[in-house]
């Protein structure tokens, strides 16, 4: 109650001085008030289309486009890892062939070494294998002559 006594005795003191000025500013608030609501209505009365259909396409072109990046992407990586591979493999070969070139020299260098060996072993025996001593050879065919009649 007294806060309302107040308030009356400032409208009271403000009409006073004014009374023309109160009246204006009650139509001005009350016109900037009903423009407010007026817009607010219009606002919420228009159609909202367009958001909702735009939203779902864009998903969907979104999710498309990370699919096919990451696609792109494990593609790149399996294409560098198939080659990685391939090399690993001719190298393989490579050194599966060198070595066999290197083991076939070395089995040819054993086998002349081998008949090397033969050969020398064979040149031995028929030096030593001989029945009669070389100076006395000339001998020994007079006396297969003898046997021969």
């Amino acid at each position: 109650m007294i806060i309302k006594d107040k308030v009356a005795g400032r409208r009271s003191q403000h009409e006073e001085l004014n009374p023309w000025q109160d009246s204006e500013l009650d139509e001005a608030l009350t016109n900037f008030r009903l423009s407010v609501h007026a817009w607010s209505e219009a606002a919420f009365n228009r159609p909202r289309t367009a958001v909702a259909a735009v939203a779902p396409r864009r998903v969907w072109r979104l999710a498309a486009g990370w699919a096919l990046g990451c696609v792109l992407i494990a593609g790149g990586a399996s294409a560098g890892v198939w080659q990685h591979h391939q090399r690993e493999m001719e190298m393989r070969s490579a050194a599966a062939r060198a070595a066999e070139q290197e083991r076939l020299v070395e089995q040819q260098k054993e086998q002349q070494a081998q008949q090397e060996d033969e050969d020398l072993l064979a040149k031995v025996d028929s030096d030593v294998s001989r029945e009669v001593p070389v100076a006395m050879e000339p001998l020994v065919q007079l006396m297969v002559e003898d046997e021969n009649p």
